[in-house]
């Protein structure tokens, strides 16, 4: 199936903005949940941040409205939480199922491990191509 390929442009994570919500008919200031305001800077700070392009970090935007409700203690958007933030890989599973992987493994060794090409030519090294009808054929 054909799909479009798009050029990749990361953006830098907004701050949580300010604004007035209607309050009994008045206009006021929103204040966020110190709570939100601690999740947001852990997005930030996420691995997940690097690959966030501006409609990304606009979607989570939107979702730090939800999580505010949320710790303001209405639990009714409990599962459009839930899933918004499995779209941006926030456990495990959700980083499994996006296929996001950590690269701790590669950096502890310096990316020579069983998947390093220094490995790799370590390993195989002494191999040679033994062409059919030669005398290397024969000594097998």
């Amino acid at each position: 199936m054909p799909h479009t390929v798009l050029r990749f442009e990361r953006a830098e994570a907004p701050e949580l903005p300010d604004f007035q919500v209607e309050v009994d008919g008045e206009l006021v200031e929103f204040r966020w949940p110190s709570r939100t305001a601690d999740w947001w800077e852990m997005w930030k700070r996420s691995p997940q941040a690097e690959h966030f392009s501006s409609t990304d970090w606009d979607f989570l935007l939107d979702t730090a409205l939800i999580h505010a409700r949320y710790w303001r203690g209405d639990t009714s958007q409990a599962a459009e939480l839930r899933l918004r933030v499995a779209k941006h890989g926030a456990t495990m599973e959700d980083r499994a199922r996006l296929r996001m992987a950590f690269a701790e493994a590669d950096e502890a060794d310096g990316g020579k491990g069983s998947s390093g090409a220094d490995a790799a030519r370590a390993r195989y090294a002494k191999l040679r191509v033994i062409k059919p009808g030669t005398d290397d054929e024969a000594e097998g």
